[in-house]
């Protein structure tokens, strides 16, 4: 059970991709043994974003991607590429003490258990992958696989959630679809996308603000897990490091197609 009782709570707004997860990173970072945990809300330009190792060329057309002005950024954490644009996101920071016990997939189950609060809300059942004995299908797009701690929501894959762990923190970010724009980048992907049979809030013939969303996920979240928020925007610190991040990494093609960065 997560003991920390007061949480910090960021609420960014839409952003492109590339301050997005330059803003995730940053937060990542700078964060230091006895802070509080942080929860981070945030919304986005139409995009494309890639997994830590997604290969990106033979899962999309990047020429048509640029030509149509989506961008295509690589995250820190891993999973398969994901599409933005008419989804709310969340991303967790926490210490790594706080689910000592848990393993890897346990702490997936056990962190996502506020979105199967937040559907429940909405009146929907989700259910991860493994209680429906799904197998295992591993691909370089998001949607078109499943992992064992993956949600459904009618036999369809709702959203994505991924991690990454450092020596003191464990971060993990996922997405909430409201609405998928099929027409727009179905044609981009090069093989399988899932965007036909993905479930979105829409989709599922529910009419939901991204604002009205938010304030049901923090909602949500709270009686989840206990815990209550104290609402801030970045520190001055936080902001001049997605900055740097934002120009030196996620804005470039050499991170953003290759994976490849020199430590700053």
């Amino acid at each position: 059970m997560i003991t920390a009782k007061r949480w910090r709570l960021i609420e960014s707004g839409e952003g492109s991709a590339a301050w997005n997860m330059a803003v995730d990173e940053a937060l990542l970072e700078s964060f230091k043994e006895g802070d509080m945990p942080i929860l981070r809300l945030y919304g986005w330009e139409p995009a494309l974003t890639l997994g830590r190792f997604s290969g990106a060329g033979r899962s999309v057309d990047l020429e048509s991607t640029e030509a149509q002005g989506i961008a295509c950024v690589r995250r820190i954490s891993g999973g398969g590429i994901l599409v933005h644009g008419g989804d709310l996101s969340y991303s967790l920071i926490l210490p790594r003490n706080l689910l000592r016990h848990r393993g890897v997939k346990e702490s997936y189950r056990y962190l996502c258990g506020f979105l199967v609060n937040l559907y429940e809300k909405l009146g929907q059942k989700a259910s991860f992958a493994q209680e429906l004995q799904l197998e295992r299908e591993s691909t370089n797009v998001c949607l078109a696989g499943n992992e064992p701690y993956d949600l459904l929501i009618g036999g369809r894959k709702m959203g994505g959630n991924a991690q990454r762990h450092t020596s003191g923190a464990l971060f993990q970010h996922g997405t909430i679809p409201i609405s998928l724009d099929e027409e727009r980048f179905g044609p981009l992907f090069l093989e399988e996308s899932g965007l036909s049979t993905a479930a979105t809030l829409e989709r599922l013939g529910i009419e939901v603000s991204i604002d009205a969303l938010s304030e049901l996920l923090k909602e949500s979240f709270c009686e989840s897990f206990g815990v209550r928020f104290v609402s801030g925007a970045l520190r001055v610190s936080e902001a001049q490091r997605a900055g740097e991040l934002l120009a030196q990494k996620y804005s470039q093609e050499r991170w953003n197609l290759h994976a490849e960065h020199d430590q700053t």
